[in-house]
């Protein structure tokens, strides 16, 4: 027979982890920084590392900040790479035109000012 869940009943299954000494002492150490005990603490742990895994998660805000940053780096050095290209394209633009001989400054006058 099926053994019945009654309210207020804990449902969650004992698992025994191994840890490395150091990292006991670790867990020890953030839990009660926290006020967990090292079962709330290593549980808190797994599901974090399970939404992780799941891609499923807040990034911390100075970590948006940082990416908004780069984002608006990248746009900045977008902008540059367009004006240098135009410059340069200006510039050679230019060069053939006094090779063929077009120049403003050598248009024929007639005594009016424009």
């Amino acid at each position: 027979m099926a053994a019945t869940t009654q309210p207020g009943q804990d449902r969650r299954e004992r698992t025994t982890v191994r840890l490395h000494p150091d990292t006991k002492q670790r867990v020890q150490y953030w839990a009660d920084k926290r006020a967990l005990t090292v079962n709330e603490y290593i549980a808190d742990a797994i599901g974090e590392q399970i939404r992780r895994e799941n891609l499923d998660y807040d990034l911390p805000t100075l970590e948006i900040a940082r990416i908004n940053q780069l984002v608006d780096e990248v746009k900045a050095l977008s902008t540059n790479s367009a004006n240098l290209e135009r410059v340069t394209t200006q510039g050679f633009d230019t060069l053939i035109g006094l090779t063929r001989g077009d120049n403003y400054l050598m248009d024929d006058e007639d005594g009016e000012l424009a």
